[in-house]
């Protein structure tokens, strides 16, 4: 998310540099460019201009210190201002309530709203350690009930049976009744995708609200759908008293529009975001992080908790061990750690977290996506236990029949073992005195310029 935005907003903070002091006239120019940085970024007028007006007035007089350019003294002032747009700081669901906490998920028609709840109940299980059941009130889509039931048995999480027969309030009446009996914690309720505009519709899920009296009331929206999709939860918040919102389809929306509408329209906050389809892939929303994101200076505390949460500790010491004992580093060993990079996202969700990473080259970004790692993992799944123990054996008609194996052509062989080899010589450093500098050092050789040692963005 934010690519526009990011390289638009990149380019245009480069140019105040060299001031002694932030004047109307020399961030003027600077100040158009970010308007319509937002503009193009579908971000709603009155958004852009409280955002521009906001930035203006703290910017212009102020005084350069000696540690800090005019250009940074900007960025500053622009991050700060993003984040306050976006509401400063995360704010969690408010489960402080007699057993069972009751969530209520709503939204319009297609936003990923049953899907988003599998993943909240899987967020509150596994980081709040809470017990959730979940149970669709959606009596208009048999294949709701179905497609929730499916998604809370692969997320391992109670599920209360509903039928299309029955009222959502009795649905949910009797879901809530159950949970207390089971000492259940958390209650997620999925609803029927609704527009705001039906009245009935409108009326049904009121009533439902009063019936069960949720502590939570999230709003499902589609970030690729941009300002309009403050306008809606604006609109549903008219009707209902919302708590918060879960923007979903982050990863294919590259403007960043609704993220930065939505709080300053609706007065709410944007509470979690959908990051692909995965049943992990929910994340908090943290209005600096993502403001650090937008301005390319990465979000390296998502990237440690996404590696604390997800990555194998035991498989990556008993490698590291190996590693430090002289046995070597394998394809096997290899294949691991791209089961791990890619249970995090794959390469590019983790590159996007680092600071700097606006500025690869979109080439090496190609080289970089989830299309890649899944022919790499299918390379070495061709290959033989003593191919991927001894690599050095695999010569020409070896590497014809992992190919064709594989579906791929013996060049791609060829560039896997040539990474593979590097990544070898790379452990190899590791051992002995000095050694994770040693490897640091042969990273930065083979990355591109600027993306270890002072990474971050040049404005």
């Amino acid at each position: 998310m934010f690519e526009n935005l990011q390289e638009r907003l990149g380019k245009t903070l480069k140019n105040i540099s060299g001031r002694g002091r932030l004047t109307e006239d020399n961030i003027k120019d600077t100040l158009r460019e970010v308007r319509m940085a937002f503009l193009e970024a579908d971000v709603a007028l009155p958004v852009v201009r409280d955002f521009v007006k906001q930035v203006k007035e703290r910017a212009v007089g102020v005084e350069v210190t000696k540690s800090l350019s005019p250009g940074q003294v900007f960025i500053k002032i622009v991050r700060e201002e993003l984040e306050k747009a976006m509401g400063e700081a995360n704010e969690e669901l408010s489960l402080n309530a007699q057993p069972p906490a009751v969530v209520m998920v709503a939204g319009l028609q297609g936003a990923g709203k049953t899907t988003s709840v599998a993943k909240l109940a899987k967020f509150l299980k596994e980081r709040k350690k809470k017990s959730v059941l979940v149970v669709s009130a959606d009596v208009y889509r048999p294949a709701a009930i179905k497609q929730l039931e499916t998604l809370a048995a692969e997320v391992d999480v109670d599920f209360f049976p509903s039928d299309i027969s029955q009222k959502p309030v009795d649905i949910a009446t009797a879901a809530i009744s159950h949970a207390k009996k089971k000492f259940i914690d958390v209650v997620l309720v999925d609803t029927a995708g609704r527009l705001h505009v039906d009245s009935n519709m409108m009326d049904e899920i009121k009533d439902l609200h009063k019936a069960i009296n949720p502590i939570e009331t999230l709003f499902v929206v589609d970030a690729m759908t941009g300002q309009d999709a403050a306008n809606t939860a604006k609109a549903f918040d008219e009707a209902l008293p919302l708590t918060g919102v879960i923007l979903t389809k982050t990863d294919g929306d590259a403007r960043g529009g609704a993220a930065l509408s939505i709080r300053h329209i609706t007065g709410k906050p944007i509470k979690f975001m959908g990051v692909g389809e995965r049943t992990d892939a929910l994340e908090p929303f943290h209005p600096d992080r993502i403001a650090s994101r937008i301005l390319g200076m990465g979000d390296v505390l998502s990237l440690i908790e996404e590696v604390e949460m997800k990555v194998d500790k035991e498989q990556a010491a008993r490698v590291a061990e190996k590693v430090f004992k002289g046995a070597g580093f394998t394809l096997d060993d290899f294949a691991d750690q791209l089961k791990q990079m890619k249970s995090m996202g794959g390469m590019m969700s983790m590159l996007d977290k680092l600071p700097g990473m606006s500025n690869l080259p979109d080439t090496v970004k190609g080289q970089m996506g989830d299309k890649t790692f899944i022919q790499m993992e299918a390379i070495i799944s061709s290959m033989t236990k003593k191919e991927r123990a001894r690599p050095e054996i695999i010569k020409g008609s070896r590497k014809k029949r992992i190919a064709a194996g594989s579906g791929t052509q013996v060049q791609e062989i060829n560039k896997l073992l040539k990474q593979f080899t590097q990544m070898q010589k790379m452990m190899k450093k590791m051992k002995g005195k000095g050694g994770m500098t040693k490897m640091m050092r042969g990273m930065k050789g083979m990355l591109p310029p600027g993306m270890m040692g002072g990474g971050g963005p040049k404005f």
